[in-house]
Order: structure tokens, then C-alpha cells, then sequence
């Protein structure tokens, strides 16, 4: 069920030798994307249960689901593109049905993230999950 962006990047892990290839390029992925305006940085689209800053806007438009982020760590950055190639373009109604763990236990993500990473993780992908839950 994942989109050919996130199947992309599966498949650029498997030539990636170790984690720390793997690790800066989860960073180049956050550094591609465009930047969150300030005027979206506003507690609605901040996201709680993060060591760092996180702010997620979602956008469903004709039943299509995408959202843009932000973080003020580059690895957060960087997780925000990989869940933003997973979720972007699918119907808001899919949103929910995506095995995000699952989908990203193919990358080994969370065997090699902090707990506080980790943790952050899970509640990027609950509030993805709760918007699309509360649009679909």
C-alpha cells in the first residue's frame, strides 16, 4: 500500500550500507523539502509528544490527503519527508489504514532512533492519522 515516493526510499536504503549512510539520508530528505511558513508554525499545527519542535499542516483536497512539516532538528526533518512519502496523494479515507509501523520497520527506523525520536514518531503518525480519521 505504500506510494512509489516511499517505495523509493525503500529501495535507496537497501544500497545503503549502514545506518549512518541511511541516517544522513533520512537529513537530505528533510533538507529538500520546502519550508513551513512561520504563519502555519501556530499551536494548531504544533504537534505534543516531541523532544523537538514539530509543526504539521495537513491539506485534504478533493478527498486527497498531503500534509507539509517542520522541525528544528534535521533528523526530524528528515523522518517528516519519509512520512510525508508514505501518506501524500493517497485518498484521505487510506490515511488511516496505512500499517505505518509496519511500513517503516522496513527501514529499520525505529531500531536505530532514541526513544524520545522514537516517541516523536508515534505522535507525528497519531495526529496524521487522527486528521485523516476526522476528514475522511
Amino acid at each position: 500500500m505504500a506510494s512509489p515516493a516511499f517505495e523509493e526510499i525503500v529501495e535507496d536504503f537497501e544500497f545503503l550500507e549502514d545506518w549512518e549512510d541511511r541516517y544522513r539520508y533520512v537529513i537530505e530528505q528533510g533538507k529538500a523539502m520546502d519550508p513551513l511558513p512561520d504563519a502555519l508554525k501556530v499551536p494548531a499545527t504544533k504537534v505534543d509528544g516531541c523532544a523537538s519542535q514539530v509543526w504539521l499542516h495537513p491539506v485534504i483536497e478533493d478527498g486527497i490527503f498531503r500534509f507539509d512539516g517542520e522541525s528544528d532538528a534535521m533528523i526530524v526533518r528528515g523522518l517528516i519527508a519519509v512520512l510525508r512519502a508514505l501518506y501524500n496523494g493517497l485518498p484521505v479515507a487510506d490515511v488511516v489504514g496505512v500499517d505505518a509501523g509496519g511500513e517503516l520497520a522496513r527501514l529499520s527506523l525505529q531500531d536505530n532512533l532514541s526513544s524520545q525520536r522514537s516517541n516523536g514518531l508515534r505522535a507525528m503518525i497519531k495526529r496524521i492519522r487522527e486528521v485523516a480519521a476526522a476528514n475522511a
